[in-house]
């Protein structure tokens, strides 16, 4: 099995819902994002790829465009914790980069989430 990453970066603010009263995440605040895209694949295309990392400028180009420096809460009809956030991106790339297995959303150099497609 081989498995290549690309890591992507936007900022972005968001309020989380459904916290208690008085915690941070609850008001407004932004984070300096890190998405990681994970692929894999048995085999590797006729140059030696598992995927062209040029061929993943569409992902570059979503983020720039829909997420870097916007309200995640406006773009999003689900509460955008770093969980819902990869999840929501494995799914907008998954059927056109079916080598994608996984999507990591950092939302702090210590804090991670991913979320791994179930059987790839």
């Amino acid at each position: 099995m081989y498995k290549i990453s690309k890591q992507f970066a936007f900022s972005a603010s968001h309020i989380l819902e459904g916290l208690p009263e008085g915690h941070p995440c609850g008001r407004m605040h932004g984070h300096n994002y890190i998405v990681t895209i994970h692929l894999k694949s048995d085999v590797l295309n006729d140059v030696g790829f598992v995927k062209d990392y040029r061929e993943l400028s569409v992902i570059k180009q979503f983020i720039d465009d829909k997420l870097d420096h916007r309200h995640l809460n406006d773009i999003f009809d689900m509460n955008p914790t770093a969980e819902n956030l990869a999840r929501t991106l494995y799914e907008i790339f998954a059927e056109s980069i079916p080598q994608i297995y996984a999507v990591e959303v950092s939302e702090t150099p210590k804090t991670t989430a991913i979320y791994e497609a179930d059987g790839k």
